[in-house]
């Protein structure tokens, strides 16, 4: 078990399967400028959805391993798909110090936000079919009905940069019709990818449908999970994130720029 002495001045450790988690590295930054965040994203394995569970738990701890060597405060699991088949993985690696999956966050704000108790969630093939969110969602209150909805193109349309594009309208019609007549009232986006597509998403589903976007709801929790241990970085000054990737694609710099808002800092190439 990795035991090291953690403070107010130790880093935030978020990894996902490849660039959607800087959804959350840009959420967590907004409600904690302060902290310092190191970011893993295992870009030369992405995708992790279609992968066999044994597989996908393998590159938890390989992954994880990675922030350690950091001595971060707390690990945030910024990928759905790791969240929902390997986070017990990622807490036996982690050791002493805090672990948040993206998948509770947005559950517990789903069963929070929800009034008609009618969730529907979008996700990966392998989000979906754990069937994890319904089960984190049916934990937090077993009356409410979960809609599911695997939604697999949308990582490649957000990927593509096609955020205003009349494909990826096309798509989204035909993934969320599922919805149509199920009366949710709330719609989680159970991939860290989709609050990309997020303007797009509600375009469709119209102005009466809550969206749960799970980077903003992990950010939260973060924010929480360090006030109570006296945790947080009393800083003023707003930290730039410290990126790592396992293979640098040419499109890294414009995919930032697209889910950042920002211009890419230095990144540094490790070997997973």
């Amino acid at each position: 078990m990795p035991q090291h002495k953690i403070s107010p001045d130790s880093p935030i450790g978020i990894f996902d399967s490849g660039i959607g988690g800087l959804t959350v590295v840009k959420a967590v930054q907004a409600g904690l400028p302060s902290e310092r965040i190191i970011y893993f994203g295992d870009t030369a394995r992405v995708p992790y959805g279609p992968k066999s569970q044994v597989t996908i738990r393998k590159y938890a701890r390989e992954d994880t391993e990675i922030l350690l060597k950091h001595q971060p405060k707390l690990i945030i699991v910024a990928c759905n798909t790791v969240s929902a088949l390997a986070l017990d993985v990622v807490e036996q690696c982690a050791g002493d110090i805090p672990v948040i999956g993206v998948l509770k966050a947005g559950a517990v704000l789903a069963a929070e936000k929800t009034r008609t108790g009618r969730i529907g969630v979008i996700g990966t093939q392998a989000t979906i079919g754990s069937n994890a969110y319904t089960c984190a969602i049916l934990k937090e209150n077993e009356s409410l009905e979960v809609i599911p909805k695997a939604c697999p193109l949308f990582v490649p349309l957000a990927e593509e940069g096609f955020i205003d594009h009349p494909a990826t309208l096309l798509v989204a019609q035909e993934y969320l019709s599922a919805f149509t007549g199920k009366e949710i009232d709330t719609l989680v986006l159970g991939c860290t990818h989709y609050p990309i597509l997020r303007r797009m998403i509600e375009k469709i589903t119209g102005p009466d449908i809550t969206i749960i976007d799970s980077a903003e709801a992990v950010a939260s929790m973060a924010g929480d999970l360090l006030s109570a241990r006296n945790l947080r970085n009393p800083g003023k000054e707003t930290a730039i994130p410290h990126l790592m990737v396992s293979d640098l694609p040419q499109k890294f710099r414009e995919l930032y720029r697209l889910f950042m808002g920002s211009d890419l800092p230095d990144v540094e190439l490790v070997e997973v």
